[in-house]
């Protein structure tokens, strides 16, 4: 889940209240495709370098959906945050690592030192986001970064004709309470990363497989895939570079 903005978290505890009450909410936290994409998820990052030795900075990371197929191997350390406490109690107890952080955030910042982690993720985060919210997050995780650290968000784009739906039912929701679906052009993030000082290593569209995995799974809509996948949201990796530069 994304950090607070004026009425965010409880736009947040309304939805969630209300799949409790229907019998959803367990099934949105454990269910098949909370699963899949954690897996996915997990792939992705090993595609990106991610080796057990690397420090993983999850934010965003709700109910442990990442975290969950990291805790079996992950001995660089990790960090998950979210701004609601019953999301992170649940990722707590399910992976078993009294090691490990998880921490309610409240606004942009990332609790973590300086040049103290390999990955900052942010996944369907930046969806929930100003695009002023995306850029502060972006600077601090530069901040927290390594040289040679990796950025890896997933988001929303028009470029990609199966978001449109996305933004069909946003417009259709006329509950004031909704959670913001926020769509990202790739010149966006471009500009980001230009201004930042960042490198722009890859965009993948987020309806064409790229992520190499083991395997098949199947979706709860049907949907199966087979040695590569994909997460529906397009996919934008940034790196930190190796030796610093002036931002422009």
């Amino acid at each position: 889940m994304p950090p607070d903005q004026p009425g965010y978290k409880s736009q947040y505890d309304h939805l969630w209240k209300h799949l409790a009450a229907s019998g959803q909410a367990h099934a949105r936290a454990v269910g098949g495709d909370f699963e899949i994409a954690g897996r996915l998820e997990f792939a992705l990052l090993r595609s990106c370098g991610l080796t057990p030795e690397s420090s993983v900075i999850d934010v965003g990371c709700g109910s442990g959906r990442l975290a969950a197929q990291l805790a079996p191997g992950l001995r660089g350390g990790y960090l998950g945050t979210d701004i609601l406490p019953s999301l992170l109690e649940h990722a707590r107890q399910l992976c078993g690592r009294p090691d490990w952080r998880f921490v309610e955030t409240n606004g942009e910042s990332i609790p973590a030192a300086d040049e103290s982690a390999d990955f900052v993720c942010f996944f369907s985060v930046f969806t929930h986001l100003s695009h002023e919210q995306t850029w502060r997050y972006l600077l601090e995780s530069k901040r927290v970064l390594r040289p040679g650290g990796k950025i890896v968000c997933s988001f929303l784009e028009f470029k990609i004709r199966s978001h449109w739906t996305v933004f069909e039912q946003t417009f259709a929701n006329q509950d004031p309470r909704k959670v913001l679906s926020q769509f990202l052009s790739r010149d966006a993030f471009e500009a980001f990363a230009f201004n930042a000082a960042l490198d722009l290593e890859a965009f993948h569209d987020g309806d064409k497989p790229h992520i190499p995995f083991a395997g098949e799974v199947v979706w709860e809509s049907g949907l199966r895939m087979s040695g590569l996948g994909h997460l529906g949201q397009s996919v934008c990796v940034l790196r930190k570079p190796l030796i610093a530069r002036p931002v422009p």
